[in-house]
């Protein structure tokens, strides 16, 4: 027998093997980050970083008639679908596809770590940071009704860039960019999503949605590092994710 090659195992294989690896004992909030679980997170990010889409035999979508704008979603066609491809009690993967305008909404990822990779098209990504205390200047308390003022969460927001399928990944982790929203840019776009440990209600690690009640400016690069009052909110009614059967190589672990 031939001994194995590693040019003859799909990309995707190797970046789940390397997930399983990298997320077998992740530092939890708080928790300075071992040496070694940095070299293996660098070698997951240089695996995803190597990911495109015809390596899961994905055909990029293309816009919605001409318009880059955001269309409305009728007949309940969902503005985001997701392919399954594996998941472990360590981690989940899978491919988001957003369509022409569509958004998935600022939310969060308690106590996970996260890698994203952009496929095709282009996405923005806003990132912002719970804050425990106030750093510098703090924002004026927003007013609410007195019923919501529980659901107020202090925030900085960390950076506000745009991916496509040359950058490299997006790396959030349980105390840096945990929070994030993420936009389609100029048309359809699909990414990797890699999470650690999954998403798990009864472990504590359910998906919470929000809103800026406090200008965010999410569209001005400029605004980093900048405080603001965000409030925790009901998923968005205009923000569902429908299924898609995934295409690609499969992955065993």
């Amino acid at each position: 027998m031939m001994p194995a090659d590693s040019t003859m195992t799909s990309i995707v294989q190797r970046i789940a093997r390397q997930a399983l690896v990298t997320f077998r004992s992740p530092p939890g909030p708080g928790e300075e980050a071992a040496k070694s679980f940095l070299e293996n997170l660098n070698k997951l990010k240089s695996l995803t970083t190597e990911v495109r889409a015809a390596d899961l035999k994905l055909v990029p979508r293309r816009a919605e008639g001409s318009s880059s704008r955001a269309l409305p979603y009728h007949h309940g066609v969902p503005p985001v679908t997701y392919m399954h491809i594996c998941e472990t009690d360590q981690f989940s993967m899978g491919v988001f596809l957003l369509k022409t305008g569509a958004s998935i909404p600022l939310h969060d990822h308690p106590g996970m770590h996260g890698v994203l990779k952009v496929l095709y098209g282009k996405v923005r990504i806003s990132c912002f940071d719970r804050l425990e205390r106030s750093c510098g200047s703090a924002p004026p308390h927003p007013t609410v009704p007195a019923a919501q003022t529980g659901s107020l969460r202090r925030s900085v927001l960390r950076s506000t860039a745009e991916f496509t399928e040359e950058s490299g990944p997006c790396v959030l982790s349980p105390d840096r960019d945990n929070l994030h929203q993420i936009d389609a840019v100029d048309g359809p776009t699909a990414f990797m999503d890699i999470l650690a440990p999954p998403y798990d209600p009864d472990d504590g690690r359910d998906c919470h949605y929000y809103k800026a009640v406090t200008e965010a400016e999410l569209k001005a690069s400029e605004q980093k590092e900048k405080e603001v009052w965000l409030m925790e909110i009901s998923q968005p009614p205009n923000f569902w994710c429908g299924g898609e059967p995934y295409p690609g190589p499969e992955v065993s672990l």
